[in-house]
């Protein structure tokens, strides 16, 4: 094992149930890795398990070259872990919230603490107490704080969630400025636009890795089926029809489009005959992305 993040077959299981099932993963030095899932995928308590804040209860795993079994305690004292729901002080300003953190394991230093403001837009809110501040901001606070004690792993449950695209995209540029010095990023997430922001992916779905590798590897294996975008609106009728087709797995409209993900074998004379039915538009033959192959993917083995 020489990733920063190495697991075999990691099993968790809540009353009997797993939640977490047989997943291997390999993450590398200076990569932001992404963990993509639906709800209730595992995303979570997978991240929980590599933070050292839960037992697994079977595989193996090692996680900045420490054993996830009998060297939890080194392994929280190396990370940075931001869960989805802010673990800030309200009571507390900004600036007491950077300095308690750090404080656990290292005092931050005035300079360091400056440039960890400047850097997440929280100098003018040094002074404010934490529970004031706006979801956006308190997201802002609670990864300033994770990074006060200069981690090289962070973990990041779900960061952006709930809050507006700016401020997705602001933290995301701070993310790659990260990486850019070596530091390693476990992202989990289910907006797929962060999906194709990360070095590499892996789909989780009921606590089983579907698929894992970059995006364009990814894309590429998603063989044995057809992605085809329909010129219609929402129509009830087309939908039903297409969906009565064994072939079809599943529809996903967008605006005045349709997108149809098929088994390859068929055909689009038959599509385009069962569209035709309903209304009279065209469908085109299309390169699948990463939505696509995700939502067919975990469709599929939903419908186990």
């Amino acid at each position: 094992m020489t990733g920063i993040i190495e697991t075999e077959g990691v099993t968790k299981r809540f009353a009997g149930v797993p939640a977490v099932d047989g997943v291997s993963l390999s993450v590398s030095s200076g990569e932001i890795f992404g963990l993509l899932g639906p709800n209730a995928a595992g995303k979570s308590t997978m991240i929980r398990l590599l933070a050292g804040i839960l037992n697994i209860d079977g595989g193996s795993a090692r996680v900045l070259g420490h054993d996830l079994v009998i060297e939890r305690e080194k392994i929280k004292s190396e990370i940075g872990y931001v869960a989805q729901s802010f673990a800030l002080y309200p009571e507390l300003t900004v600036a007491e919230n950077l300095e308690f953190y750090s404080a656990i394991y290292t005092p931050i230093s005035r300079e360091k603490q400056q440039l960890l403001l400047k850097q997440f837009g929280l100098q003018r809110f040094a002074a404010q107490r934490a529970g004031l501040l706006s979801g956006g901001y308190k997201r802002r606070l609670s990864i300033a704080c994770a990074l006060a004690h200069d981690p090289q792993l962070i973990f990041l449950d779900e960061p952006t969630a709930g809050i507006d695209p700016v401020t997705r995209r602001e933290l995301w540029e701070r993310f790659y400025e990260l990486a850019a010095l070596g530091k390693t990023l476990f992202v989990t997430t289910h907006y797929m636009e962060e999906a194709e922001r990360c070095n590499r992916l892996a789909f989780l779905h009921r606590g089983r890795v579907v698929a894992e590798g970059t995006l364009a590897t990814i894309i590429s294996s998603f063989t044995g089926h057809s992605v085809y975008s329909v010129a219609s609106a929402h129509n009830a009728a087309l939908a039903a029809g297409l969906l009565a087709m064994p072939e079809v797995l599943l529809l996903n409209q967008f605006g005045d489009r349709l997108r149809v993900i098929t088994d390859s074998s068929l055909t689009p004379e038959s599509l385009q005959r069962v569209v035709r039915r309903h209304c009279d538009a065209a469908i085109e033959l299309v390169e699948p992305d990463i939505e696509d192959v995700f939502m067919a993917l975990t469709h599929e083995r939903g419908r186990k």
